[in-house]
């Protein structure tokens, strides 16, 4: 009996442990997410600053080109946190299923002897899967950031022309 307990316990030490790997990333993705909005608002300040001089004065074409640059910033800043966003949800679809695996190893084990182990394992995959569907999308936003940041780094180097 009691090395039936101990076999249960680490069978659910894997979904446990990819549960706290799933922690990290999502707590890294959201320190993400958080920066592109800040940047997004920083950004649409600057912007509405910069029509309201426009309408009252007009602007230089230095102002004009940081203003061209703006928009096509944040229509990529949105892109990329469309891509943070889906990273998120995978990763917490990925706990969620993570979980049910750790409850289908226990309810086997405490009330429901003929729950098919397949059935844990399937949901194991799947919460496997749904982190790497995750990892794909965050792989992405690191490419659309450097893209964002390529835009930034031609306008300032523009400028010192």
């Amino acid at each position: 009996m009691e090395h039936d307990i101990v076999s249960v316990i680490q069978a659910m030490l894997a979904p446990g442990i990819m549960i706290s790997a799933c922690g990290l990333l999502l707590l890294a993705i959201n320190n993400k997410y958080s920066m592109v909005v800040n940047r997004i608002r920083v950004l649409d300040e600057e912007k509405r600053k910069m029509k309201y001089q426009k309408k009252v004065s007009g602007l230089n074409d230095d102002e004009e080109n940081r203003f061209h640059s703006i928009s096509i910033q944040t229509k990529k800043l949105n892109r990329r946190m469309l891509l943070i966003r889906n990273a998120i949800i995978y990763y917490s679809i990925a706990v969620a299923l993570f979980l049910i695996s750790c409850l289908f190893i226990g309810l086997q084990y405490i009330v429901m002897p003929d729950i098919s182990r397949y059935t844990v394992v399937i949901f194991f995959l799947l919460g496997m899967l749904s982190v790497l569907i995750g990892i794909l999308y965050a792989i992405r936003e690191v490419f659309k950031g450097y893209d964002i940041m390529q835009i930034e780094i031609d306008y300032t180097e523009n400028l010192h022309k």
